[in-house]
């Protein structure tokens, strides 16, 4: 799918919020609610970034949480929209994602993933990501769960050139 990849404005923040909501659906068996809401995403927004994925002009597709954290790019909250699934926007979100922290000097990645989905290990595997710890879920929010879970920390390298095309849009 070949889609314009563009960073978020806060106005993005509630389509964003609806899509994230809906991608993470699948969590239902562990999570109580839903993983976003319009002010968490417009405070990610303000605060690090979000890259948006647009298959034609005003159509969100998708979007991919993005920040540096002590040196080290992190993303999360990739979601694509179930109408655009299994057609390489998450892996194309992902690149972009690699490709911004690279551009601000990153050489590691990381993200973090529930244990009990158990599908996404594999799938990040495939994309170069590797088991490297593991972290508690947060305290604070052990209300949210319905069953135990925890984090599992997944790294990669990243490369020191970057790609020719950009993927900042």
């Amino acid at each position: 799918m070949t889609c314009t990849i563009r960073e978020a404005t806060p106005g993005d923040a509630a389509t964003l919020a609806g899509i994230i909501n809906l991608a993470y659906r699948v969590e239902d068996f562990f999570k109580v609610g839903d993983r976003t809401d319009k002010q968490e995403v417009e405070t990610l927004i303000e605060k690090d970034a979000f890259l948006v994925a647009e298959p034609s002009a005003g159509e969100v597709a998708g979007c991919i949480y993005v920040a540096v954290k002590e040196g080290r790019g992190y993303f999360g909250m990739l979601s694509v929209s179930p109408t655009h699934q299994g057609q390489g926007l998450g892996r194309e979100l992902i690149e972009a994602a690699e490709h911004r922290c690279r551009a601000a000097g990153c050489t590691e990645m990381d993200l973090w993933v529930v244990n009990l989905r158990e599908d996404l290990p594999t799938w990040y595997r495939r994309l170069g990501y590797s088991e490297t710890a593991t972290a508690p879920w947060p305290e604070d929010y052990l209300h949210q769960l319905s069953r135990p879970a925890h984090f599992v920390v997944m790294s990669k390298h990243l490369a020191a050139t970057l790609p020719a095309e950009d993927h900042d849009g």
